[in-house]
């Protein structure tokens, strides 16, 4: 071979790469550890150039809808079945959209509350409280819209996931993040967290959820005011009630949350735990 077809040969191959150029070198099982401190760090080193001191998380399925488009999907499968009648599915179909309907009234809490809450504490030159979610539709959309409206930034932690999942566009460009493990991403939704509201949600909802509970449990962060909003929804999906019963919680774990309907039942209870004071600005977790 030719002296420089032999030197192309050897910049191509893989080996002369350099290391932080080399995707598959990165992608590796040895080089997890390096991943992971990628993203720690990443999202890190963004909020602290943003100033936020503080957040405040939002959760929720990722599966509800404004009441308007609950209405048009309702109004859509109703006209079908009237032209449709003998399709056997249709009826399944408009039940689960009456409750999707039904349930689009946290969508308009979710927007509210984080509009109220951003408009309160969110100031140009200290960022506090500000709003954190998943970062893709349903609730966490509804929450970053509102603090869309109320002119406030808003973070997104986006994961990436078999189905691709899009980050809704009221998330703050700068604040937007997408992580590959989904631990480093529950370890920066609680860094910063001053306090948690959940709506009504499916897996991940309450895997987050009990994650939060079991955490403050066993004292591994500080307490911090968790609101469930929809009690309707709260009190058939997990009874606490017969957990303490059965002796498998204690009576200070169900006094750890409380259960509310409106966004400003939410943000009374953070009045009512912070007393009007704004946290200090250090790390929840230890």
């Amino acid at each position: 071979m030719k002296r420089d077809a032999l030197l192309q040969a050897i910049e191509d191959s893989p080996s002369y790469r350099l290391a932080h150029e080399d995707s598959e070198f990165l992608s590796s099982d040895d080089l997890r550890s390096v991943r992971l401190e990628l993203e720690m760090l990443k999202p890190e080193r963004q909020l602290r150039r943003h100033k936020v001191h503080s957040t405040v998380v939002v959760f929720g399925s990722a599966r509800l809808v404004p009441e308007h488009l609950a209405r048009a999907q309702l109004a859509a499968l109703e006209q079908r079945a009237g032209m449709q009648p003998a399709d056997a599915t249709l009826p399944v179909q408009i039940a689960r959209a009456r409750i999707q309907l039904d349930y689009a009234r946290h969508y308009e809490e979710a927007w509210r509350f984080a509009e109220i809450v951003s408009r309160h504490f969110q100031q140009q030159r200290r960022r506090d409280f500000v709003v954190v979610t998943g970062g893709g539709p349903g609730i966490t959309e509804a929450a970053n819209r509102g603090a869309f409206d109320a002119g406030a930034r808003s973070i997104g932690l986006n994961i990436t996931l078999p189905h691709e999942q899009a980050p809704n566009p009221f998330v703050s460009p700068e604040l937007c993040f997408r992580f590959r493990y989904f631990g480093l991403r529950k370890m920066h939704f609680l860094l910063r967290a001053r306090a948690l509201v959940a709506f009504p949600g499916g897996s991940g909802t309450l895997d987050e959820l009990f994650e939060v509970l079991t955490l403050v449990q066993t004292g591994k962060v500080r307490r911090v005011p968790i609101v469930l909003v929809g009690a309707a929804f709260w009190r058939r999906a997990i009874d606490f009630e017969f957990l303490l019963e059965e002796g498998l919680v204690n009576a200070e774990d169900v006094r750890l949350f409380a259960v509310v309907e409106t966004a400003e039942e939410v943000v009374a209870v953070l009045h009512e735990f912070y007393g009007g004071v704004l946290p200090a600005n250090d790390t929840a977790l230890d």
